[in-house]
């Protein structure tokens, strides 16, 4: 009982420590960005951001390019499990990628 509470407690704590490393961004104020299936625009839209959004960014992939508010990228940002934005609709204060690429 001992050892599966130790491990129990080693998956809170590494749990935590991951959490904390997210950072959030925000989406272009006065647009609601829509989420895809996939880095492109030929991916289904799956969900609509509302006004003032604040995104995580787990990965980042090479996709279509976008114009958008923070320019022209290629860059598509994984938001959550199998759902990406246009990197050029949110502001990592950079051009480039920001996080790992997603495998």
């Amino acid at each position: 009982m001992l050892a599966g509470l130790t491990g129990a407690l080693l998956m809170v704590g590494a749990a935590t420590a991951e959490a904390a490393t997210i950072r959030y961004y925000s989406v272009a104020p006065g647009y609601r960005l829509n989420v895809r299936n996939g880095p492109g625009t030929s991916y289904s839209v799956i969900r609509v951001l509302p006004l003032d959004a604040k995104v995580p960014v787990y990965c980042q992939t090479p996709g279509s390019t976008e114009t958008g508010p923070y320019g022209t990228s290629n860059i598509w940002d994984n938001v959550s499990n199998g759902q990406y934005v246009s990197d050029a609709y949110v502001n990592t204060g950079s051009d480039g990628y920001i996080a790992d690429r997603c495998s």
